[in-house]
């Protein structure tokens, strides 16, 4: 048997003979246990926010997007379609043309980002889905599908043909910015629907059918700039990649869904590091009662100290004996801890308790990292702290 661990055990679930280092001990603990449930909620709150934020960009953006290495756009043949067609994983791919462009109405013009898409689109991505007035553009027409801030910063509605809305795009090396005329390309189009997912592409983007993207830019007939790919579910990823980088010889670079939104997940990652690092900051200052409950309970189990002494205990397996008592101190409140957060955020998933909005309740999601981390965190900073506090014990504290 562990004879320090076996006299900690003694020491921590029995009560001592002074009602004050009692409490203390007490405040100790539930310091302990409430700082370690928020920072379990914290993090499980982060973790739902992210998914609750990829939620929108998973309406537009696909499983994988497929770019050129060099330049912006790429000849995509017959065969290559078959190529790409006969890989494993992949269950649907749209052919894509997206340009920056000027949206011109009546007197207004706007810089946006055209996205001319195939028919496949609606297969890849469940954009259809976002448009709130009107409908999704028709195969081989002049429709188009804008976001809410361009129509309103531009005045435009749906199949409004009062107002005349032009798409323009400058001509490569030919003419002045000032000059319209034989300096742009230009085609007249109908906005037949309106999107809304978030401010960003609400403001940036307009729709339309790849055959119109094509005429706009001039492009040729197997000509594009991306590919936007659906995998299944069972997919890996990774074995996609792969796959795709040996077909065509690394001529692609190849996006994730994370990767094409990679200013959102920084962000998200930054402010859950900040979290965290102020959380740890509360555990600790949480701490310091432990150690000075640690410091209390040697001074009061001083007699008992000396008795074990006497006995032949060294005063290192006296520390051992309060090191011990404090490490378990803390794992056994960060479990509690952890456990009541558990708790916290199962009743917020299953009863909305705390709401954003009327409709919407907080977004939470259990990760069992989350579980591992604040775990660690809390055993390491006890650890440390149970050792400074059993550091106090010196022979001459004993005797005296």
């Amino acid at each position: 048997m562990n004879f320090p661990l076996y006299i900690a055990k003694r020491y921590l679930f029995s009560k001592s003979s002074s009602n004050a280092i009692n409490i203390m001990t007490l405040i100790a603990s539930g310091g302990v246990i409430i700082a370690s449930a928020a920072l379990f909620i914290v993090l499980s709150v982060f973790a739902g926010l992210k998914d609750y934020s990829l939620q929108f960009s998973s309406f537009v953006d696909p499983d994988l997007e497929l770019t050129p290495a060099q330049g912006k756009s790429f000849i995509f043949s017959d065969d290559d379609q078959l190529k790409l067609k006969s890989i494993q994983g992949i269950a649907s791919f749209s052919k894509i043309i997206e340009e920056r462009i000027i949206i011109k109405s009546e007197n207004k013009n706007l810089l946006a980002t055209l996205k001319g898409v195939d028919t496949n689109f609606l297969k890849v991505t469940n954009i259809d889905s976002m448009v709130t007035k009107g409908n999704w553009i028709s195969p081989e027409s002049n429709d188009v599908v804008s976001g809410w801030g361009i129509s309103n910063k531009l005045s435009f509605g749906i199949l409004d043909f009062r107002k005349a809305l032009s798409l323009y795009v400058p001509k490569p090396g030919k003419g002045q910015l000032s000059s319209i005329k034989g300096a742009y390309n230009t085609v007249y189009v109908n906005n037949v629907g309106l999107f809304d997912i978030n401010e960003e592409l609400n403001d940036e983007y307009i729709f339309s059918d790849i055959t119109l993207a094509k005429q706009l830019l001039n492009y040729k007939n197997h000509q594009i700039s991306a590919l936007e790919l659906k995998l299944n579910p069972e997919a890996d990823e990774e074995l996609v990649r792969e796959a795709i980088n040996s077909t065509f010889n690394n001529t692609f670079l190849i996006k994730n869904r994370e990767q094409l939104n990679d200013a959102l997940f920084k962000m998200l990652n930054t402010e859950n590091l900040a979290i965290y690092l102020i959380f740890t900051l509360v555990i600790v200052i949480a701490l310091f009662n432990v150690i000075g409950a640690i410091i209390m309970m040697i001074l009061d189990k001083k007699k008992s100290l000396n008795t074990l002494f006497n006995l032949g205990t060294e005063p290192k397996i006296i520390k051992s004996i309060f090191f011990w008592q404090g490490s378990l101190m803390t794992m056994v409140s960060g479990l509690i801890g952890v456990t009541i957060g558990l708790l916290v955020v199962l009743l917020q998933q299953s009863f909305n308790l705390i709401m954003l909005t009327p409709e919407l309740a907080y977004p939470v999601r259990i990760n069992i990292y989350n579980v591992f981390l604040v775990l660690a965190t809390i055993f390491a900073l006890g650890i440390v702290a149970s050792r400074i506090a059993s550091q106090r014990i010196t022979k001459k504290l004993i005797k005296s």
